[in-house]
């Protein structure tokens, strides 16, 4: 067959100039790419030698070669594997988004056979990837078992292409790349060095390149020759490790090989706290190996940090950031997952949201989940160690994963009003231990243990013998907010709304009580309300305090003082919300204040002790005041009183 050139079946341009600027982000991706194509088409010999043995024509040493050459400016890359026929070449190669994997793969469909070779391959654009950085390719190749019929294709993506017969020794292909001036950086060695190991470091065949080393002279008992000088020797060198561990048996690999595959892909130093390695079969079929690291890192806060799954198909290198597979609760999880069928766009860099995404990640997140449960009922030291590190990050969850929500409600801990300093309870364990009577589980939220230990809230609560959760992380604002009940029983803030604690006899002598304390102290509320009117929504006689002389409390849905601050912490405009001031009608300051009312309305000291219980109601739960300088005068002249009356 004499030298012709063909136009290309598709509109080739368009669709050339959208692979070339548009498909692909990096321009790296080209070599990716063909490197797959290279690892296909062995693939595909060794699979249908199983029946034809002569196709190998003795040649096994399977291996994917890189030869760049810088005088002539070409990068090819070449294989043992299928080669191509002309007939094949204008078929798979002439027709644009024509794939000769995927319909290798269709013709498999429906046949008994005991295993299917791992194609990479789905789209048939990626060849086309090398137009990104060469003005000319060339393919020449022979298929298996047709010693006699080579081919040879060139095109420069103007949409053309030449095809002719000719002569190759051996079977398979090679891609030769006549690369653009510029682009004349992938002939460097540590260039093509870098690709092969963040890309294609784990294909399961050998990548080489010849390479030239100087080494010193040797004599021919290879004793080193005195003086002799250096020589420069030629050696063929493989750049891929091929050692991808997650495709091994768990028995095979050793905790060395785990350890030292999580320090490469993690780049920390530490051993990792747990090991996950498993295979998924049936409607998903992928591999994982998963670390939890022993600490947080540094970053995992960081809102643009990248996550630490590094996604793979069929050994190949896809991305280092793929926020479809793990939810961003579990961010600080690192390791990798390798499909073989996970449906990718025809670039491979972003992966389609689709049923079979949503598979793997929920059998993940599963196994992920599952792993923590058994690790907190039969390890729970253990377990402690991990939910120092990771415990707030893992709340997260609970807000925005309402699949997952009943188990990760299991795996939470917080401390409380019965736990010591940097110890935890469940809520399981919360339930276990509540006395006969308490209707819901109460909890107070806040900036830390010291804080929320000394509040004003708690004094009815502990007075009836009832345990309070501690809830001191900032995200827990939100994780109550979607946690509202656990095993039935209500969570309930104890410092907003009102407070149910009694029982139906107590209730009935506490509403006698109040009812008294309000026609004593009625006239001095409605005073202290409208003194105060600009700062409370309302005063009231309180249920919750037995020791404390005030307390503020927001409305059962309001916005409480935690959160509060940490929303002008994250500088968000807050609306204006007043709560409740509640007064404490056993305090020996109601009987001083009623004093002062009854002798003189008008009386200025009055208007300052009401200054002054909004203020210390705002200091106990944390909260700034408004006019410290008149808070302390105020306090001053009180002493000065107190002690000129003890004098007297």
């Amino acid at each position: 067959m004499s030298k012709t050139t063909k136009q290309f079946q598709t509109e080739v341009q368009q669709l050339l100039d959208l692979v070339i600027h548009s498909l692909y982000s990096n321009r790296d991706i080209f070599l990716r790419e063909l490197i797959s194509n290279s690892s296909d088409a062995i693939d595909k010999v060794r699979f249908e030698s199983h029946s034809n043995e002569a196709i190998l024509e003795g040649n096994t040493d399977w291996k994917i070669k890189i030869i760049p050459d810088k005088a002539a400016g070409t990068l090819t890359i070449r294989d043992n594997g299928i080669g191509m026929s002309i007939a094949e070449v204008e078929e798979n190669i002439g027709t644009i988004a024509r794939s000769g994997t995927k319909a290798f793969m269709e013709n498999l469909k429906g046949k008994d056979l005991a295993s299917h070779p791992e194609l990479i391959g789905q789209f048939g654009v990626g060849f086309y990837s090398s137009f990104m950085v060469a003005d000319r390719v060339t393919v020449i190749t022979r298929p298996a078992g047709s010693p006699t019929e080579g081919c040879r294709w060139e095109s420069t993506g103007d949409g053309t292409y030449s095809v002719e017969e000719c002569e190759k020794e051996s079977r398979g292909s090679d891609i030769i790349l006549h690369l653009k001036e510029e682009m004349h950086e992938y002939l460097d060695e540590w260039k093509i060095r870098s690709i092969v190991k963040k890309y294609s470091d784990y294909v399961q065949y050998p990548i080489v390149m010849d390479v030239t080393r100087k080494e010193p002279a040797k004599g021919v008992d290879g004793t080193v020759i005195e003086g002799g000088g250096d020589i420069e020797k030629t050696v063929e060198e493989t750049l891929n490790s091929m050692k991808a561990i997650w495709t091994r048996p768990k028995s095979e690999v050793t905790e060395e090989e785990y350890e030292e595959f999580y320090k490469h892909i993690s780049h920390d130093y530490d051993k990792p706290f747990r090991t996950i390695h498993y295979a998924a079969e049936g409607t998903s079929e992928f591999r994982a190996l998963l670390y939890i690291p022993a600490h947080k890192p540094y970053d995992v806060f960081v809102r643009d940090q990248r996550k630490g799954v590094h996604l793979y198909v069929k050994r190949v290198f896809i991305t280092d950031h793929c926020e479809e597979l793990l939810p961003d609760y579990l961010r600080f999880i690192k390791g990798v997952v390798d499909s073989s069928d996970l449906p990718l766009n025809v670039s491979r860099e972003i992966l389609q949201q689709d049923v079979e995404i949503r598979r793997i990640q929920k059998s993940l997140v599963g196994k992920i989940l599952s792993t923590l449960g058994e690790l907190q009922e039969k390890e729970a030291d253990e377990y402690l160690k991990f939910y120092a590190e990771f415990g707030p990050i893992l709340k997260e969850g609970i807000h925005f994963d309402h699949a997952n929500k009943e188990k990760l409600q299991e795996l939470l801990l917080f401390e409380s009003s019965r736990t010591e300093p940097g110890t935890y309870v469940s809520l399981k364990g919360y339930l276990e231990r509540m006395p006969e009577g308490q209707k819901e589980i109460y909890f107070i939220t806040g900036t830390s243990r010291q804080a929320v230990e000394n509040s004003p809230h708690l004094e009815a609560v502990r007075k009836k013998g009832y345990e309070v959760l501690f809830l001191i992380d900032p995200v827990d604002e939100w994780v109550v907010q979607s946690l509202t009940e656990y095993d039935g029983r209500k969570l309930k803030a104890i410092d907003r709304g009102d407070l149910e604690l009694e029982s139906e006899e107590e209730k009935k002598e506490l509403e006698a009580k109040q009812e008294e304390a309000k026609k004593q102290y009625g006239s001095l509320l409605n005073y202290i309300k409208e003194t105060l009117a600009d700062q409370v929504k309302e005063v009231r006689l309180s249920t919750r305090l037995t020791d404390s002389a005030c307390c503020l409390v927001a409305d059962e849905f309001g916005i409480g003082a935690n959160m509060e601050r940490i929303m002008k912490a994250l500088n968000q405009d807050m609306p204006e919300s007043k709560r409740i001031l509640e007064l404490n009608p056993d305090h020996p300051i109601m009987a001083a204040m009623t004093r002062l009312f009854e002798k003189d309305q008008k009386n200025s000291r009055l208007a300052d002790y009401c200054e002054l219980l909004i203020d210390q109601a705002l200091l106990t739960e944390g909260s700034p005041i408004k006019n410290p300088l008149r808070f302390t005068r105020l306090v001053s002249e009180l002493m000065v009183t107190d002690a000129k009356g003890l004098s007297d």
